[in-house]
C-alpha cells in the first residue's frame, strides 16, 4: 500500500470513531440521544432539502455539505459540549487540538483542506459557513421543540438564551431564524421553557 493511501485508511478508520461520540440533544420524537455521525448525515441532507432558504442562493452547496460532514469530526478528541457551555474557551481549545489529531492524519493536500473547511465553519463568514451553521443549529433546536424542549428543561436553557446564542441563524437564512423564534414562542406559550 503506498504512503497516500495508508493515511487516507488510517483516516477513514479513525473518524468511525465518531459514531461514539453521543451529543446533547435527542432525536425528533425519541428518548435516544443522537452521536455525531447521525447528526453530520441529518444536517447534511437538510442542508440540500432547504437550501432554497438560504439567504444567499450562490453559494457552492458542496462545499456545504462537506463542511457539515467535517465539522464535528474534532470531536472525536475533544468530546462533546452543550452549545450553552460556559466553559467555551476550554471548548475550543480542545477542539483546536482535535482538528490537528484528525486532519493531521491525511495526506498534506487533504489536511489542509479538511482543516480549512472546519476553521471556515468556526469563523461563520463566508457565505457557505453562514449557512452551514445554520443547520447545525437548527437541527437541535428541531429537536427540542419535537421533543417538547426535554433537553432546555434539563438544562435549565431559557427561551432568552436559545434566542440569543442561536441568532446566527439568520445571518445565513432569514425566513428558517422566523422559523425558529416561531417555534421557541410557542414552546414558551406551553409553559415548557420560560
Amino acid at each position: 500500500m503506498n504512503e497516500r493511501l495508508k493515511k487516507q485508511i488510517d483516516f477513514i478508520r479513525e473518524i468511525d470513531r465518531i459514531k461514539d461520540i453521543i451529543r446533547k440533544s435527542k432525536r425528533f420524537k425519541s428518548d435516544l440521544y443522537e452521536n455525531d455521525a447521525e447528526h453530520s448525515w441529518h444536517i447534511s441532507v437538510m442542508a440540500v432539502v432547504l437550501f432554497e432558504y438560504s439567504n444567499r442562493k450562490d453559494i457552492d452547496l458542496l462545499r456545504v455539505i462537506k463542511m457539515l460532514l467535517v465539522h464535528d469530526l474534532v470531536e472525536i478528541h475533544a468530546g462533546d459540549y452543550i452549545f450553552y457551555t460556559d466553559k467555551q474557551a476550554e471548548k475550543e481549545q480542545k477542539e483546536k487540538e482535535g482538528a490537528e489529531r484528525i486532519f493531521g492524519l491525511l495526506p498534506e493536500d487533504q489536511k489542509m483542506e479538511f482543516k480549512g473547511l472546519w476553521e471556515e465553519f468556526e469563523a461563520r463568514v463566508t457565505p457557505e459557513a453562514k449557512y452551514a451553521r445554520v443547520l447545525d443549529r437548527l437541527e437541535p433546536i428541531m429537536q427540542n421543540y419535537y421533543n417538547d424542549g426535554s433537553d432546555w428543561v434539563k438544562h435549565k436553557i431559557t427561551s432568552g438564551m436559545i434566542l440569543d446564542r442561536n441568532s446566527i441563524i439568520k445571518d445565513g437564512s432569514e425566513e428558517l431564524w422566523e422559523h425558529v423564534q416561531t417555534m421557541v414562542s410557542e414552546i414558551v406559550r406551553r409553559g415548557i421553557i420560560e
